[in-house]
């Protein structure tokens, strides 16, 4: 059997979830069959069964608005992957810029279309920010792509319950499979020397966010708790990639007006790539994810198989990550509006994380405990090769012998 990946995101240029997902996916995936992956980028790797290439696209003679370039790029590979041949037993897609790849794949060469749903659009209304009118085609696409799939795999029972109630997919095709970690990569015994050349002194315990810059991420919940927090240990937030210009001139406003009174306050505007993330969570004392939706939160899995304890919110696939006062807590989201998914009392949600971040920074023994559980847990329920193993089944359900 040979299965095609269709994606954004494949190293070097990953920058989410999703991105992690497919990199770790296929590469286990390999050990069992022929993998071919096709992405945005300039990449081409052989390695054993797997084969990955990039489709580059120059988009500096388009004459559309600019916050349409990535829709019609995204387009223009699509059309691209179908029409360089395709040879696979199946197509696998990973987020809406891949999906009407998916469609054409399936449609002219009469193979399977699997999508693993990492994010759904009609639940991050802020896109339209990013995308403008390329918004209701992202949302088009991933509907008609969702509901003509052959199986939607999701990565959590939060996201299976979304995918049921906002389109018409036959329950039968719906499946669930984890996001997962590699305990031996993300591991707490890391080196110090790309966290201590960002300036950062790993002796003392300091708070982390990792991720970037957007509505979904509640980056700017998190800035605004700073000055709820107790005083005497670091901050870091390794916060990059604005989704808009706009977003990132109120980040850069908050974190300005929190560091008039946190000169403790370190932002690492660039995203680090992926040894100087591990060393990040493997030194950190508490891992915190203030995410406004989240299918499943797999920066939450990082920090615990680092023996990092999380203070997360208590929003989709990270309640089924994060065990609350066993692995770290879970911060309600009760008062957030269905949508627009804005906050209702933003300062009270701010004050909920910084009460919880006190209690482990008051409390190393706790941390400690957390630490221990989140690592096990990690390594208990979430590694790739039962995933491969898993989606493999269920290419095996779809491809005929």
């Amino acid at each position: 059997m040979k299965t095609l990946f269709l994606t954004n995101e494949f190293p070097p240029h990953v920058y989410g979830g999703a991105g992690v997902h497919v990199e770790y996916l296929s590469r286990e995936l390999a050990k069992l069959m022929d993998v071919e992956v096709r992405a945005f980028g300039d990449q081409d790797l052989t390695q054993g069964r797997l084969r990955a290439r990039g489709f580059p696209v120059d988009t500096s003679s388009f004459q559309c608005p600019a916050a349409l370039k990535s829709v019609f790029g995204a387009a223009q590979r699509a059309v691209s992957w179908g029409a360089a041949g395709i040879d696979a037993d199946v197509v696998h897609c990973h987020t809406w810029y891949s999906h009407l790849g998916g469609i054409l794949a399936k449609l002219n060469y009469g193979i399977p279309l699997v999508i693993s749903v990492h994010s759904l659009e009609p639940l991050r209304p802020w896109k339209r920010e990013q995308l403008g009118g390329g918004y209701d085609f992202s949302c088009w696409v991933e509907k008609t792509a969702l509901e003509m799939a052959d199986a939607v795999i999701c990565v959590s029972r939060e996201t299976k319950q979304d995918v049921e109630r906002l389109f018409e997919v036959d329950p039968k095709r719906l499946h669930i499979i984890y996001n997962g970690i590699d305990p031996d990569e993300y591991r707490p015994d890391q080196p110090m020397d790309r966290i201590t050349a960002l300036g950062i002194d790993p002796s003392k315990p300091y708070l982390l966010f990792v991720g970037r810059i957007t509505r979904q991420k509640g980056i700017v919940h998190l800035v605004n708790a700073i000055k709820y927090l107790d005083p005497g240990f670091p901050v870091v937030l390794a916060a990059g990639a604005p989704d808009t210009p706009e977003i990132a001139a109120e980040m850069k406003g908050a974190v300005a007006e929190a560091q008039r009174t946190r000169p403790d306050l370190r932002w690492v505007e660039n995203m680090v790539d992926k040894p100087t993330v591990v060393q990040l969570y493997a030194h950190a004392a508490v891992f915190c994810c203030p995410s406004i939706y989240e299918p499943f939160g797999i920066i939450n899995l990082e920090a615990m198989a680092c023996e990092t304890p999380v203070v997360a919110s208590a929003v989709g696939g990270i309640k089924e990550v994060v065990v609350d006062g066993e692995t770290g807590f879970l911060v309600s989201l009760d008062q957030m509006v269905e949508s627009p998914f804005e906050a209702v009392h933003p300062d009270q949600f701010s004050r909920s994380l910084a009460a919880r971040i006190n209690q482990l920074m008051a409390d190393p023994a706790l941390r400690q405990r957390m630490a221990k559980a989140g690592r096990q847990r990690a390594i208990e329920k979430f590694s790739w090769s039962a995933i491969a193993a898993q989606t493999k089944s269920l290419y095996d359900t779809l491809v005929p012998r």
